[in-house]
């Protein structure tokens, strides 16, 4: 039996909607946001102060004829919801239970969840599937049908192309658990029209490389899935993120930068290698230095003052502030935010041309050398092998990272500045293998006719600070204090007492 319900926006507008029992209320919201000019994903509704599951049809809601329903602005931020894919039999081997649950925005396409389950296993293949028509069961050569996916959610069939693009919120899944059961069916549609009408409509969606790249990994018989389509945000899932932004402009970079970001990244000359520039390994300019005489470090012999241990008033202040700061609650940033952010990030990586890198060795020589963006682990690893007396020892490298210690793999393609993130001025430890000689480990790492060339590293001395100057006080401001006390302790102040002399 029809009914019809009424949906009311912020500005009192209304929207009467024909309803039928089975109708659910996400379509309810649709059509809604339809008469009113709104976007669906963005709005829920309430009845009585209270949200409604818009995964439910109208005879569950508890919704009365005539009912009035509001129309709400949603948060911005997807929820979580989790996602239980049931396999049919023929694809339900290598899964538990013939089960798939993965955690997804709210957000998300049932089509993208789909190619995710995909990209988990090389034998997945739910969205290019194809089966040969044909009317006897005889072996032969014949055309090849694309055989679509089908998804049913609590009874009710997704079947077509467009109705795969919905996304878990416009389905009325906004948090909580939710079921999809895939099936698959055949189609009139050859393989290579439905590839077609898939590579046009992610066009007119996102562009023609985003397009073009998608049907590309579809047409293939065995259906790869497509590793640049986009995933899904990392605070829901690390191994999904959001569509690829435009690149931003510098005013969005310095906009969207934070202070967990490093800076940019000089870019070193050959002066700053030292003033003992040599020809290296590989015809590689570096300078060597010689081993410290002291065993006590260069800190430890410097004087310093034990009042710049001391706390100040504005040490004090600083602080508060900070306390203040961390204590207040902090909006989390938005998926364009954090890909404006990742962009900036990569952009300031791809700007670094050449660091300089110094090799620390047992004995406490040290080696600079500079390396461009284009240089790798093997690079690095075969210019010091280049300085060493003893070549076959094994050995390893190791340096410190923004997430800590970390090895440097010896045969390794990593470019050192965009895959390892070096960075600037980077300190690299010279270890020793364990099936190292012990008559190596004794002996000095490089060669005798690098030590020969190699200079003493001076260090600059940093000048003591001297004692801060004491703050000169305000004669005038002693004196309207001393005023003050005078009048308060007399009862009559001096001005006032030569009024009475003529």
């Amino acid at each position: 039996m029809a009914s019809t319900v009424v949906v009311i926006d912020a500005s009192a507008r209304r929207a009467t909607i024909r309803t039928t029992p089975a109708m659910i209320l996400s379509d309810v919201l649709q059509e809604a946001c339809n008469k009113l000019g709104a976007e669906a994903s963005g709005y829920g509704l309430k009845h009585k102060n209270k949200n409604l599951d818009l995964s439910n049809p109208i005879r569950l809601s508890g919704l009365s004829a005539g009912a009035k329903l509001e129309l709400v602005q949603l948060s911005r931020s997807p929820s979580v919801v989790s996602v239980a894919l049931q396999l049919p039999e023929s694809e339900s081997h290598g899964s538990s239970g013939g089960r798939l649950i993965e955690k997804y925005p709210s957000s998300t396409t049932l089509w993208l969840i789909l190619r995710n389950f995909e990209s988990m296993a090389p034998h997945r293949n739910y969205t290019a599937r194809a089966k040969t028509k044909t009317e006897t069961g005889d072996a032969g050569a014949g055309r090849l049908f694309h055989e679509a996916p089908v998804i049913n959610i609590m009874g009710r069939e997704l079947t077509s192309f467009t109705d795969l693009q919905k996304t878990l919120a416009q389905l009325g899944f906004n948090a909580g658990s939710v079921l999809l059961r895939l099936g698959f069916q055949v189609s009139d549609t050859p393989l290579e029209e439905a590839m077609e009408q898939i590579e046009r409509y992610f066009r007119s969606v996102s562009g023609d490389e985003k397009a073009g790249s998608h049907a590309t990994s579809m047409t293939t018989k065995e259906s790869v899935p497509d590793t640049t389509e986009p995933v899904l945000p990392e605070e829901v899932k690390e191994t999904q993120t959001p569509p690829e932004p435009r690149s931003p402009s510098s005013e969005e970079q310095q906009s969207t930068a934070t202070p967990s970001i490093q800076p940019e990244t000089k870019i070193p000359t050959d002066t700053e290698l030292g003033p003992s520039t040599i020809t290296g390994p590989g015809q590689r300019p570096i300078s060597v230095f010689r081993p410290p005489e002291s065993s006590t470090p260069q800190a430890a012999q410097q004087a310093f003052n034990e009042r710049d241990y001391e706390p100040t008033v504005a040490h004090a202040k600083l602080h508060q502030v900070r306390l203040q700061g961390s204590g207040r609650n902090k909006t989390l940033l938005s998926d364009k935010e954090l890909a404006e952010r990742e962009n900036a990030k990569a952009q300031r990586v791809a700007d670094i041309k050449e660091i300089v890198i110094r090799i620390r060795f047992p004995d406490q020589s040290t080696v600079n050398a500079s390396f461009t963006n284009l240089d790798t682990a093997r690079s690095l690893y075969d210019m010091t092998k280049g300085l060493m007396a003893a070549q076959d020892e094994p050995f390893l490298l190791s340096f410190r990272s923004v997430k800590g210690p970390r090895t440097i793999p010896p045969n390794g393609t990593e470019k050192l500045i965009s895959d390892l993130g070096m960075s600037g001025s980077t300190l690299v430890n010279f270890l020793w293998g364990e099936q190292a000689s012990l008559e190596a480990r004794a002996k000095p790492v490089m060669k005798e006719s690098m030590l020969a060339q190699a200079k003493e590293l001076e260090i600059p001395r940093i000048a003591e600070s001297e004692a801060p100057e004491p703050v000169p006080k305000d004669t005038a401001t002693e004196e309207r204090k001393e005023g003050v006390k005078g009048g308060s302790k007399g009862g009559v102040p001096k001005w006032f007492k030569g009024l009475g002399k003529k």
